[in-house]
């Protein structure tokens, strides 16, 4: 059985001008690597199709797979992690992980919001703003938080995201619209606890497999340079007993309100009444096996990368009714 792999890799972009915080989201050689030797030790073969660009030139040559390990985020514009699905679907070629849907509307931090508070699931208070007359519609309690809508990996998310008074709130909007080009989404500031959880499976066989806490330096966001500098500027602990069964509980409504397949990470957080909010979904999270979040929470958890992988291919396979 062939399972083809879909991909950004980082260094494919930065060889061709752009930049570091371009390209966050893209992946390292030793993730491939790495998610290649567990696949070929369950016993299947494999084939790197690479980006979006590879897999139509690959696709107009006539290549085909059983299944494709689709991780690719995507480069421009809202539906950028959900074209190669989208493309997929069309050929009628299986793929692990979320479909165009889910992952359009979970990019969307605006619309996933949506989604998992009409399900009931606790969200912080915010409102969109695409233009800069937006801001005069804001009636929101401060402090507040201010994020592009549709980034992920803490593109865009500093210190001065956390927002005291309008003039702030004036400054950042203007940044975030001019440089990403996309609304901001402001939010009420979730000053309490910060979780990451982990889920495998698919609608009512989801399960949460573990978490973890997020500690920043200074009490600071978790932000792009936290994130890729994550062992001098976090900590990251097993999730506490206090917070752990309405954090996973919280996870796991957003997970299966926004229709999330296979594995992926839900990130919440305290508000200033200890009450856990969902602040927002990552259906495509990353997958080194040493530095990223669903790795790292899962080890705490006893489930080994080998293992977690192999949860979210008999996911998808168990989806399609494939028998490998």
């Amino acid at each position: 059985m062939k399972i083809g792999l879909t991909f950004d890799l980082r260094s494919w972009y930065l060889d061709r001008g752009f930049s570091m915080e371009d390209t966050a989201e893209f992946d390292k050689e030793t993730t491939i690597e790495a998610i290649k030797k567990v696949l070929e030790d369950m016993g299947f073969e494999t084939e790197e199709i690479g980006n979006l660009f590879q897999l139509i030139k690959a696709l107009a040559s006539g290549r085909k797979w059983d299944i494709v390990f689709n991780i690719a985020e995507g480069l421009y514009g809202d539906g950028r992690e959900s074209a190669i699905p989208a493309i997929l679907d069309q050929y009628r070629i299986p793929y692990i992980f979320s479909g165009p849907i889910v992952l359009s509307v979970s990019l969307n931090k605006h619309l996933a919001k949506l989604v998992v508070s009409s399900a009931g699931v606790p969200v912080s208070p915010g409102m969109i703003v695409r233009t800069a007359d937006d801001i005069e519609r804001c009636s929101l309690q401060y402090p507040l938080f201010v994020k592009p809508v549709s980034e992920g990996t803490g593109k865009g998310i500093s210190s001065k995201n956390i927002i005291q008074n309008r003039k702030e709130l004036n400054n950042v909007v203007h940044y975030i619209l001019q440089r990403f080009n996309q609304p901001a989404l402001v939010e009420e500031y979730l000053p309490g606890k910060e979780f990451t959880i982990g889920i495998t499976g698919s609608g009512d066989e989801a399960t949460v497999i573990g978490g973890m806490e997020v500690i920043c330096n200074d009490d600071l966001p978790y932000s792009m340079e936290y994130k890729e500098n994550y062992k001098l500027m976090c900590r990251y602990l097993p999730i506490n007993s206090d917070y752990a069964d309405e954090a996973k509980d919280v996870a796991l409504r957003a997970w299966k309100a926004l229709g999330g397949l296979d594995g992926g990470r839900v990130d919440v957080k305290a508000d200033r009444n200890g009450k856990i909010c969902f602040l927002e979904a990552n259906p495509l999270a990353g997958l080194h096996p040493i530095d990223s979040d669903l790795p790292i929470l899962s080890r705490f958890a006893g489930i080994e990368y080998p293992e977690l992988i192999a949860r979210i291919v008999k996911s998808a396979l168990k989806r399609y009714n494939i028998n490998p």
